[in-house]
């Protein structure tokens, strides 16, 4: 792990989430009621505080935001690793169980730790 802070623009995310709230005609209690996110945990995002991991990840989903979006980083921000969209992709997939999803994961780490070059092969 760096060293090098990240820091988490709570204040526009806060913005991009009143934005969201704004299109849908939506109040905070709706809000609320809707992620099962407390007012009182908004009211404290709209002073400039971060929420916690759990309600950031709700409010991420709920509102189609990228926490990463609202991070600034000294360095550039690494892509994406493949396996991880891969992941992601499975675990949003309908037809899939968590269980399914989970096993597929699975193999594709295996055949993709097979088959994808190392840094020295290219």
């Amino acid at each position: 792990m760096s060293d090098l802070p990240v820091i988490f623009d709570a204040k526009a995310f806060f913005r991009a989430l009143e934005a969201t709230a704004s299109a849908r005609q939506m109040k905070w209690k709706d809000v609320s009621q809707q992620t099962g996110v407390s007012t009182s945990t908004l009211s404290r995002m709209a002073q400039g505080r971060g929420p916690d991991a759990g309600g950031l990840a709700v409010l991420s989903a709920w509102s189609g935001l990228n926490p990463g979006d609202f991070t600034s980083m000294s360095t550039p921000k690494p892509s994406t690793e493949p396996l991880a969209m891969l992941s992601s992709l499975l675990r949003q997939d309908p037809r899939l169980s968590p269980e399914a999803a989970a096993t597929l994961e699975d193999v594709l780490k295996v055949t993709y730790s097979r088959l994808a070059q190392k840094d020295t092969d290219k």
